[in-house]
């Protein structure tokens, strides 16, 4: 998938663009905090129909308008042309529409623009909670199988019925509590399968990027923790009721599920220096974008890759820079403050490419080359 024009109109502190890529490298340069991660979030939203760093959409208008709007242009790989538009004013639900038909449900639209991004905030995936390593698959699955959507939206409701029972004063009713735990319990497995085969299949691609960044000097290891290991998850969501009903919520099902991150054998989070942390998040993201490229409907993923050669040596910035300088990669956005990072990708490769400059929310075009012209 290749996204030929954005338009956008008061998003976070941009007030309006109307920006044309490059298919293949865009560069993005300014100084921190002027806007450079807001135009990645902006499509980010066009994929995911949230912001990558809030769930609460009247967060992302700029401060003193009443609404915003983001259209964007696509081009899918048979040569198609795709219309994605997102618009909201405050105090109103959220319009989204591909090729001017607006959802139904906005689950329908994730995994047709599948993408990833690779940001700062990624190290939350090393020393957040297990919520953060959750979401992490879930992201990646939801891109290219639509009924994980399903199953995680119905377990969720199945356990927030569950939990309401378990706050109740008097004793919940048995026959209502069974109902809804075999709803987790099916559903979660369900689940389960899926993850597990995606951890499965993503660590050997996961390692060998890692190894290549840091020319095989460390061992890295991805490993899923679940409920469901301990047998039958019905029987593992029952058998601790009394404790969940002392505690108030479920202790037990997938919505505990973890994803252990080693170094060494040892857990990254306790072991790891900055630079070896953000290789670690770094190659991981481009381990999903390797599976989702060939797992997804053969759709090459975008690339967002937000400010990622701070802390790192420059060794590990040119095994990087040479990873995604590569034919494996489509449409890349990439930020950095200075351009030395990004002349070096640039000079190392015969890549299509534009350089825009950001200041205070204003986007403009500075350079570009096209090879093929």
């Amino acid at each position: 998938m290749i996204l030929k024009k954005l338009t956008i109109l008061n998003y976070k502190n941009i007030r309006e663009a109307e920006l044309l890529f490059s298919p293949k490298m865009n560069c993005l340069i300014g100084h921190n905090g002027v806007g450079k991660t807001n135009l990645l979030d902006a499509i980010y939203f066009l994929s995911f129909c949230h912001s990558s760093g809030t769930s609460v959409d009247s967060l992302v208008i700029r401060h003193d308008e009443d609404f915003f709007m983001i259209d964007g242009q696509y081009e899918n790989a048979r040569g198609e042309a795709e219309a994605v538009y997102c618009s909201m004013k405050r105090g109103t639900k959220k319009h989204f529409k591909r090729n001017k038909k607006e959802y139904k449900r906005l689950s329908e639209h994730i995994g047709l623009i599948p993408l990833v991004m690779v940001s700062p905030a990624d190290t939350y995936l090393i020393e957040g909670a297990s919520e953060e390593r959750r979401r992490l698959m879930d992201v990646v699955i939801s891109q290219y199988d639509r009924s994980y959507i399903d199953n995680l939206n119905r377990y969720n409701k199945a356990l927030q019925q569950r939990n309401m029972l378990l706050k109740q004063d008097e004793e919940p009713d048995d026959e209502l509590m069974g109902i809804w735990e075999e709803q987790m319990a099916v559903e979660g497995e369900a689940i389960y399968r899926r993850r597990e085969a995606f951890v499965n299949e993503l660590t050997p691609i996961f390692q060998d990027i890692y190894k290549s960044i840091c020319d095989g000097q460390e061992e890295v290891m991805l490993t899923y923790r679940s409920h469901c290991q301990r047998g039958p998850l019905l029987d593992v969501i029952r058998r601790d009721r009394q404790k969940d009903r002392a505690v108030g919520y479920s202790l037990h099902g997938v919505h505990r599920d973890d994803l252990e991150m080693t170094l060494g054998g040892y857990p990254i989070r306790r072991e790891g220096s900055q630079g070896q942390n953000k290789t670690f998040v770094i190659a991981l993201k481009l381990a999903q974008f390797s599976f989702l490229k060939r797992a997804g409907q053969h759709t090459t993923p975008l690339l967002l890759l937000d400010d990622i050669f701070d802390k790192l040596d420059a060794h590990r910035v040119e095994q990087i820079v040479g990873l995604v300088a590569g034919e494996e990669y489509g449409q890349i956005f990439i930020t950095d403050t200075n351009r030395e990072h990004l002349d070096q990708i640039l000079h190392d490769s015969r890549l299509d490419y534009k350089i825009f400059e950001v200041d205070d929310g204003n986007i403009k075009e500075k350079e570009a080359r096209n090879v093929q012209a």
